[in-house]
């Protein structure tokens, strides 16, 4: 306790003399000095900010801010509230259950392209890969539960083949395929492989499928796989009609199989034949093309809305707020990639895929077009803040642009919602580079002007603790501060 009272007792003497070294050394420093000092701040904290804007681009999130939640935050004992883990506050305000990260699980592109004849040609002609490797992943494993279920009774050609769909290099797959068939020329498996990856034409792959029809027997998932496929390739070579049979027969057939969404691709073929009949029967409460053509926003912001305006336009705004990203590769504001093989409800994927098969049908829709470009931004004005809320969906989830920069290629920019504002820390290292930019530049400009500023500077930020050393030496007398330096 004593030594602490020295301590403090001795300690304004000491700030006293450092005071005084630290106003020495400032006045032995050049306007050299001060250039360099703030040129290197300028850089240094330039390329952190380079650094984070790019972290932030790519990973959607600060780095700094990352670390910090990471590992300052258990060093600090900070702990996430788990109170209201789970809920969300609904439109009448009761709480119910956020979803999960089960509501962002990828399901199958209903519509999913032929790897040889569709993916490889776009490979061949651009170079890039339109398929991510977590994506074929995915598919490596459907493929493997849908084919070969029971494990325990494998043949050895089903064997071959399930290690065929785990293969990475396309052409292992396709060489296991063939060593599949010469141990049994009747393993349709192989043959579904085959067309699926070593066709490079529509032709060819709808001649192997039939091969495999043939083969496949009484196995349920083989043959609806392969019908489905054929009806695929009814629809891509223009036998439309025969595609739309062909699927209404397979719904029929096997309607417990509702999961694999075959009706996704029935609709896009009676989209296709231009059957609206058909397609309202479905979709008749949602079905925007009787106002469409005769939509005028002068002429309603006129006379109000009708009925069948109201109702489309509703029709809309449920739409974008289940995906948000859908409006712009309709209006042709973003441009459009290939498909995924899997696609993420309510993500980016999903809209790609969607906008990829059914742009050409909103163009054919007269009016279409136009009329999603009068309202659909209207959505976000009925959507209430914060988006935890809802309206007449459930939120919408946060875990989308993750899976999504999953399942798209690298070369795609993927769309995400809502818009994430510019960390703090992008902001605070932009702010301190510009401003010790400024400072260098009116340092290298004017040295002895900034000198003298920069001098003012450190003797006011100095000034509190200089004059609280001179206080205590007052109010000590000075025979005390020479006995104790003694001491």
């Amino acid at each position: 306790m004593v030594l602490i009272m020295i301590y403090v007792l001795w300690s304004p003497l000491k700030l006293q003399e450092t005071l005084t070294s630290a106003s020495v050394f400032l006045n032995t420093l050049t306007p050299k000095f001060y250039v360099a000092l703030t040129g290197t701040s300028s850089l240094i904290s330039g390329l952190i900010l380079i650094f984070e804007w790019w972290y932030f681009r790519k990973y959607g999130t600060s780095f700094i801010e990352q670390v910090s939640v990471s590992h300052l935050r258990p060093l600090l004992g900070g702990v996430e509230s788990s109170s209201t883990t789970g809920l969300f506050s609904s439109v009448n305000g009761e709480a119910e259950p956020r979803p999960s990260v089960s509501e962002c699980k990828v399901w199958r592109n209903p519509l999913n392209l032929f790897r040889g004849a569709e993916y490889n040609r776009y490979t061949w002609v651009t170079g890039k890969e339109p398929l991510t490797y977590y994506d074929m992943n995915l598919s490596a494993q459907d493929h493997q539960t849908f084919f070969t279920g029971d494990t325990q009774q494998l043949k050895p050609e089903d064997a071959v083949m399930q290690k065929a769909w785990r293969e990475r290099n396309p052409q292992a797959r396709i060489r296991a395929a063939y060593q599949a068939i010469e141990m049994n020329h009747e393993c349709a498996a192989a043959y579904v492989l085959l067309a699926e990856e070593e066709a490079t034409t529509i032709t060819e792959a709808e001649r192997l499928f039939k091969k495999a029809l043939s083969i496949a027997g009484k196995d349920i998932n083989l043959l609806v796989y392969i019908k489905r496929r054929l009806a695929m390739c009814a629809r891509k070579l223009g036998r439309i009609k025969e595609a739309v049979k062909m699927m209404r027969d397979l719904m029929k057939e096997f309607p417990l199989l509702g999961m694999l969404n075959i009706h996704e691709n029935l609709l896009e073929a009676l989209l296709e034949l231009q059957a609206y009949a058909d397609v309202q029967a479905v979709l008749a409460k949602y079905d925007a093309r009787a106002v469409s053509d005769k939509f005028s926003p002068e002429a309603a912001s006129r006379r109000g809305l009708s009925t069948a305006e109201m109702n489309a336009v509703e029709a809309i705004h449920r739409a974008v707020e289940f995906n948000p990203h859908v409006p712009k590769y309709l209006l042709e504001m973003k441009s459009l990639i290939l498909p995924p093989e899997h696609i993420l409800k309510r993500g980016d994927s999903e809209a790609v895929a969607y906008a990829f098969f059914h742009l050409q049908h909103w163009k054919r829709a007269e009016g279409a077009l136009n009329l999603l470009h009068c309202t659909w931004e209207g959505t976000f004005r009925i959507i209430p803040y914060p988006l935890e809320k809802g309206h007449l969906f459930y939120p919408y989830p946060g875990c989308t642009e993750t899976a999504d920069r999953e399942l798209l290629p690298s070369f795609h920019e993927v769309s995400v919602y809502p818009k994430k504002e510019l960390p703090f820390f992008i902001l605070f290292t932009a702010g301190l580079c510009s401003f010790t930019a400024i400072l260098a530049m009116l340092t290298h400009q004017f040295p002895e002007l900034m000198g003298v500023f920069a001098k003012a500077f450190f003797s006011t930020l100095f000034a509190p603790l200089g004059f609280f050393a001179d206080k205590m030496e007052s109010f000590m007398p000075s025979s005390f501060w020479h006995q104790l330096t003694r001491i």
